[in-house]
């Protein structure tokens, strides 16, 4: 909750200054239309008097003055939808570029913070908060300013026809400016639990569809939906009260003017009663105007309201927008062009959690062109390590080189495209097989896409999709297998042959026969290339020039197959268990 007390009117207006040319303009347009509005109760107030006045009607007086009111009222119209228009174009901008800074910022962020927070909250952030900020800007800009410009300006009106009465509607009237503050500052706390509670349950329903298969799988449907019952009513709890308390801003400054409008009337009309140089007409105008004195404390209690949710929405955006970035890259840092493909790992330490140790003292060295396997159980720190050479997360103490240049030393673009990723969990763009594959090297022609294709095996399921290479495919595409989206994901990186691999169970997806087909074409591929293999399945390793047995971080085993098997260590032992029943 420590967020919620943080400015969300400056950062806003940061995003508001590049269109105050638009904003100026639209405040020119709601002055224009408050004088107009103003202006025509002093019409009718004078055409009142011509009226009732002299006891006859004076037709001539009215002509001018129903022409006067007749432009007043256009005036206003027009004023208003001008208004109106650069209002909503000032909104829009504002929020399409505080939603382009949000996502941009999402790439800049590090994975630390992506693995942290639930994605279903971080879109709730982007997108919904975001729509929230929208529908508080549209109605709290035009309304906003109009309602200010009116109370002043009908005060002005006001004082020219009657000083006592004015003083006493000015009085009385600002009781509804305490009641709405009062209001609105404990309503604010409670739209933010609103949001929070609505970015809950989005990551919620994003967890169960986008892994229904496991949720149906493990009969998880009655618990998953006992869970969305905790999160709607969470969300349905903090809704009705922050509505209610809004809700109460509203008829609370309407009973605060009923009462200053019946005021003003009774005392006008005992005014005009004792002759006291009080007419009809400026009766008529006075109240005219005192109706139009309190109802901008009407809207703008309502605009607190949209406001308070909309700067609710803001502050998580703003926390988002706001967080710490990756750190950027040295300014003397090297871009890595060509690299001979030898990493030098030297007395790394690191943790995610400080408390819980991971890395300690890690020592490798891996030679050019080199095929290195990484195993062990599960949790020892195989990922982590790939983690660390891709720089997806900085080695608390120690040094990575790759070629004898620090990792820290180069820009990390550069040095990631030195490498080629295929991991467990896939991942395809909603875009064609084509596109799919040329990810990694967009300029490719169809020949290369078709060439990487053959040889990751995959060339024969795509020409028996119904628009072959033009499929359009996401990554949630129902059709293909998890084996062939695997495929697809192996065929991008021999697209792109970079001059080190890293194989996080690539092939766990596929089966036996595949991957045998699959093992000899990786081996093509990594030949003169500096690879490293991540493998439960050890008979998929036994080739490996180097094969590092890990455990609870720390290097236990290091040797080749056949080194590792003479020993009879824990490598053998983790190998023989997987053949036991052979």
């Amino acid at each position: 909750m420590a967020n919620n007390k943080k400015p969300v009117v400056k950062p806003l207006m940061r995003y508001v200054t590049p269109y105050i040319s638009l904003f100026v303009l639209s405040m020119v347009f709601a002055l224009i239309s408050v004088a107009a509005t103003l202006y025509a109760p002093i019409l009718i107030g004078n055409a009142v008097d011509l009226i009732v006045g002299k006891g006859e009607v004076d037709f001539e007086g009215l002509v001018p003055i129903i022409i006067k009111l007749a432009a007043a009222v256009a005036l206003t119209a027009l004023s208003q939808y001008l208004m109106s228009l650069c209002t909503n174009k000032i909104t829009f901008n504002v929020v399409r570029d505080i939603r382009s800074d949000a996502f941009e910022k999402l790439s800049r962020l590090p994975l630390s913070y992506i693995d942290s927070h639930p994605h279903g909250d971080i879109i709730s952030r982007v997108i919904t908060d975001i729509d929230q900020i929208s529908d508080g800007l549209l109605m709290g800009f035009a309304q906003l300013f109009t309602g200010i410009c009116t109370i002043f300006g009908t005060l002005i009106f006001m004082l020219s026809i009657n000083v006592k009465i004015s003083l006493i509607v000015v009085v009385l009237t600002p009781l509804s400016l305490f009641v709405a503050r009062f209001i609105a500052k404990n309503t604010f706390s409670l739209f933010h639990l609103q949001s929070v509670a609505r970015g809950e349950m989005t990551s919620l329903v994003e967890e169960m569809t986008g892994n229904r298969k496991t949720v149906t799988a493990f009969g998880y449907e009655e618990n998953a939906e006992k869970q969305f019952d905790v999160y709607n009513k969470k969300l349905a709890d903090v809704g009705v009260k922050a509505i209610f308390f809004s809700s109460l801003t509203n008829p609370c400054t309407r009973f605060v003017n009923g009462l200053v409008y019946t005021s003003v009337g009774i005392i006008g009309a005992v005014s005009v009663i004792n002759g006291a140089g009080f007419t009809v007409g400026n009766l008529s105008s006075f109240l005219t105007y005192a109706n139009q004195y309190t109802k901008p404390f009407n809207e703008i209690s309502g605009v607190i309201t949209e406001l308070q949710s909309a700067f609710a929405s803001a502050r998580r955006v703003f926390d988002l927008i706001e967080e710490t970035e990756e750190l950027p890259d040295d300014v003397n840092a090297v871009v890595l062009t060509k690299v001979d493909g030898s990493v030098d790992i030297d007395k790394v330490d690191f943790s995610y959690d400080p408390k819980v140790k991971l890395i300690e003292k890690f020592d490798l060295h891996v030679r050019s062109g080199e095929r290195t396997a990484i195993v062990g159980p599960t949790g020892c720190g195989k990922t982590t390590m790939i983690n660390l050479l891709m720089r997806f997360y900085d080695a608390d103490s120690g040094e990575i080189k790759i070629s004898k240049t620090p990792i820290k030393s180069c820009t990390r673009s550069s040095m990631r495209s030195m490498y080629g990723m295929v991991l467990q969990e896939t991942w395809l763009k909603t875009a064609t097989i084509r596109d799919n594959i040329r990810y990694g090297k967009p300029d490719a022609d169809d020949d290369e896409v078709i060439r990487a294709a053959k040889s990751a095996h995959c060339h024969g399921f795509i020409k028996r999709l119904p628009k072959g290479y033009d499929t359009v495919i996401s990554d949630s595409f129902s059709t293909l297998s998890a084996g062939q989206k695997q495929l697809l994901c192996i065929a991008r990186v021999m697209l792109s042959l970079p001059p080190m691999l890293i194989l996080d169970e690539a092939t766990s997806s596929i089966d036996t026969r595949t991957e045998m087909i699959i093992q000899r074409a990786f081996a093509k591929m990594m030949q003169g290339r500096t690879s490293f293999i991540i493998a439960h399945r050890l008979s998929t390793i036994k080739e490996a020039d180097n094969i590092i047995v890990m455990n609870a971080g720390h290097i236990i085993e290091q040797g080749t197959h056949e080194e590792l098997m003479t020993k009879g260590g824990f490598y053998s032992e983790l190998y023989n268990s997987q053949f036991a029943a052979e």
